[in-house]
């Protein structure tokens, strides 16, 4: 059986001819033009050199910007963030300083990881513990980069970064956070499954209703005995007015003034207490 076979070229010729037109796509050869941009103030031929730059060096920013692809955000916007990041270096360059990839690269990455650092957490996270995410993950990457490394343990990674486990904690807890979960995501999967937001607690009322009987029994048990067994009739063994008023031998009329007078009372002396007790700790705060 006969195979036909291409007929081969010289290594050296495509090797050659691939790595030019890598230099030419990639990094162009522009230091005629940034001399030129250097000599220029600000006008319409000024930012005629500054976009032809720009879409000279385009093709390098959007490669940049592929190397953050599958971490949450679009290739479209990271192309977006990476061009502003060039945007930047070719204002900031100074041709009088050397090659202008070797300016750009680190300024146009620094744009992109600062755009997942501010922009792209779910929640506000503080610098720190953003910085002690990245120890944790470079570390982690950096102590399983051999087939068959075992998953690090805590104490591991802590003696590789120098930090204490209560820190790297705070790093791997970050690493699992920088997006959140909906309220409405099914935590299980069986027919009575429940979300989310069902096992989150609510305030709980009878709290209030405690705090309220435990500041009202001073003054309950300042009253009169007659007021005091009156409201006991009335909101402990719910007898109605006349009732009371019959027992003990007044008027229904002045059975209704004196449980709006008893409760008038115990109600001032707590609101009394507590505005007391709040004016006494703003002065101890101000001293």
């Amino acid at each position: 059986m006969l195979i036909d076979t291409p007929t081969s070229r010289p290594e050296s010729s495509d090797t050659t001819t691939a790595a030019h037109r890598r230099r030419h796509d990639d990094a162009p050869d522009t230091a005629a033009l940034f001399t030129r941009l250097a000599c220029l103030d600000d006008g319409p031929e000024r930012d005629a050199v500054r976009d032809e730059l720009v879409t000279a060096w385009l093709p390098m920013a959007h490669r940049i910007a592929g190397r953050f692809r599958d971490r949450g955000e679009s290739v479209e916007d990271l192309r977006q963030v990476a061009a502003l990041g060039l945007v930047k270096a070719i204002d900031r360059f100074d041709p009088s300083r050397g090659a202008f990839e070797s300016y750009a690269v680190p300024t146009i990455t620094g744009e992109v990881k600062r755009h997942f650092r501010d922009r792209m957490w779910a929640l506000r996270v503080p610098r720190r513990v953003q910085e002690l995410r990245n120890k944790v993950r470079v570390a982690r990457r950096e102590l399983t980069q051999n087939p068959g490394s075992p998953e690090p343990s805590v104490a591991d990674i802590a003696a590789h970064t120098g930090l204490t486990e209560e820190e790297v904690g705070a790093g791997m807890e970050a690493l699992e956070s920088f997006s959140t979960l909906s309220l409405d995501a099914e935590l299980s999967s069986d027919d009575d499954g429940y979300s989310l937001a069902d096992t989150l607690g609510a305030a709980d009322s009878s709290f209030d209703v405690v705090v309220d009987r435990e500041s009202a029994k001073e003054g309950l048990r300042r009253l009169p005995e007659r007021e005091r067994a009156i409201l006991y009739m009335r909101f402990f063994e719910d007898m109605t007015q006349s009732r009371i008023a019959d027992r003990l031998g007044i008027s229904q009329m002045h059975v209704s003034r004196l449980i709006s007078r008893s409760c008038a009372r115990v109600r001032d002396e707590v609101m009394g207490q507590r505005t007391g007790r709040r004016g006494t700790g703003g002065h101890s705060a101000t001293a």
